[in-house]
This record gives C-alpha cells, structure tokens and sequence, in this order.
C-alpha cells in the first residue's frame, strides 16, 4: 500500500485513544441502543442519588431513634447501647459519604 492509497482507505470503524466513559460503540456510523441507559446510569452516579437518600434515611432513623429514647421513663442498658450504636454509625456514614466524588471516582 502506497502513502497515496492511505488516504483514501478509511476503516470500517472509529477508534481513539482516549475513551469516553458514556461511547462504547465501536462503530461510529451505528447507534448504541444502549446509550440512553449508559446515560442515567452516568447521570445517577453524578447526581449521587443514593449516597444522598441513605444519608438522609439515616439522619431519620437518629432521630427517630433519639425521641424514641428521650421519651423512655427508666431506659436500660440495651436501649442505651442502642442509640450509642445508632449514633456512633453516623461518623462511619459521614465518613462514608464526604470520600465519594460526585464524578464516579
């Protein structure tokens, strides 16, 4: 194959060095059916959906849990080891939570 034939002879597919996160289409005349899902799926772990609902679930169930143990007359030791391990999860949650990136890494 001469150097002028190369420029003429074009691949049948689309390929770079730097791969994007959302094409995973090898073929770039061909759309991936599977794009729009690709998408969510990259825009739910950029919104942080889920770290953000089980924060907010556990930040109700402490408070849950706190009233409910304010509200006790004689509370015993169980109870008490209770609200200490409910409120004592809340560090590794926080922890937890601030080590994520919003940009899937």
């Amino acid at each position: 194959m001469d150097i002028e034939d190369k420029e003429e002879y074009e691949p049948s597919y689309a390929f770079n060095n730097k791969v994007d996160r959302k094409s995973v289409s090898i073929n770039s005349s061909e759309k991936n059916k599977y794009q729009n899902i690709i998408d969510l799926a990259y825009a739910i772990d950029a919104w942080r959906i889920f770290p953000r609902i089980f924060i907010s679930v556990y930040i109700y169930l402490v408070y849950a849990v706190v009233v409910w143990f304010m509200a006790l007359e004689n509370p015993s030791t169980q109870q008490a080891g209770l609200v200490s391990v409910m409120t004592g999860v809340g560090a590794a949650w926080f922890g937890l939570y601030t080590k994520t990136k919003g940009d899937g890494q």
